[in-house]
């Protein structure tokens, strides 16, 4: 599978979504000269976004609507404008209604930008 994700915000970025398994997503976004900082880098906010957006396809990939409850990032090292940034999602642990999911942000090359883990919460239909 790999595509533009169904979520507006990750489309009108150009986020792809390229693997979903259960409790498993990897997506793909190109740092673009609009996403950077004062410093120059890839502003932590798209960064986050990007990870947080793996986390939710992930959560979500069992089916029953799944909110983030939590998350936290760890930011490792800056991203340039022009770069790819891949963020692998996987379910640690589900437990009634929630679960706890990590997800690495990483170059193609596999160098770590960024740590993040996310705690979700299962809800009964759509989010009001």
């Amino acid at each position: 599978m790999s595509g533009h994700t169904e979520d507006p915000a990750c489309r009108s970025l150009g986020i792809t979504l390229e693997e979903l398994a259960p409790g498993r997503a990897r997506l793909r976004m190109r740092v673009t000269g609009d996403m950077v900082n004062l410093h120059g880098v890839a502003h932590g906010g798209y960064v986050f976004l990007l990870a947080d957006a793996a986390f939710a396809y992930a959560c979500n990939s069992r089916g029953p609507v799944t909110l983030a409850h939590s998350a936290q990032v760890t930011f490792v090292r800056p991203a340039a404008p022009g770069e790819e940034l891949l963020a692998e999602a996987e379910e640690r642990v589900r437990y009634g209604r929630h679960g706890v999911y990590d997800v690495t942000v990483r170059r193609p090359g596999g160098e770590v930008v960024a740590e993040f883990r996310g705690q979700s919460v299962a809800v009964s239909g759509r989010p009001s």
